[in-house]
């Protein structure tokens, strides 16, 4: 069965982005470097960056996101991001009006639905599962995994929550990667389970 995996840039005081979507400086580590991370030549980490991040990117069948994500990147122009295959997207609404239907994006109403379809996607590859508000509701039924953020020494004071609106307690276990890179420390945390 295929792992899942929650994954964002967050800020030192845990942010994903401001109030406004607007994720400020929190994506500069991603042009920082000197290695290209993908084949659009915009994206250039250093090397501890890219050998950590390109053999994650490369495991990932499945992104799966919330309606806003898809909303304010305009469906990333019906092209899944960093080279995933498919991306399934939580919403309570249809695909926007002249989606094109053979686009690997999925469309479902609630997380469940996402969940199954996402491991479905995926088979025995990696699902991830994008941080803040539905990541967070993803975490909270037990779903994840595996937590991975890029902390970015930048503090946003305020805006979206890396974990969204969770309420209750969830414990990690210590953190299996930590990995300096130019302007971003990469941590890798188990998800511990309940022994309920």
């Amino acid at each position: 069965m295929s792992k899942v995996v929650m994954y964002a840039s967050v800020s030192v005081d845990g942010f994903i982005a401001a109030e406004n979507d607007d994720p400020g400086p929190l994506f500069e580590w991603l042009v920082s470097g000197d290695i290209a991370l993908d084949g659009s030549g915009v994206l250039k980490v250093s090397k501890a960056s890219f050998d950590y991040v390109r053999a994650y990117w490369d495991e990932i069948a499945v992104t799966i996101a919330g309606r806003h994500v898809f909303d304010i990147t305009d469906g990333w122009d019906g092209t899944p991001p960093a080279g995933v295959d498919h991306v399934v997207v939580v919403s309570h609404r249809p695909p926007p009006e002249g989606w094109d239907p053979e686009a690997p994006f999925h469309f479902v109403d609630g997380i469940e639905a996402a969940i199954a379809k996402a491991r479905d996607l995926a088979g025995d590859r990696t699902v991830e599962v994008a941080a803040g508000d539905v990541g967070g509701q993803f975490l909270a039924e037990g779903f994840v995994d595996e937590v991975r953020m890029d902390v970015t020494p930048v503090v946003l004071g305020s805006g979206k929550r890396f974990f969204g609106s969770v309420d209750a307690q969830h414990l990690l276990e210590d953190p299996d990667v930590i990995i300096q890179g130019n302007r971003v420390l990469h941590l890798r945390y188990g998800v511990r389970r309940s022994t309920k």
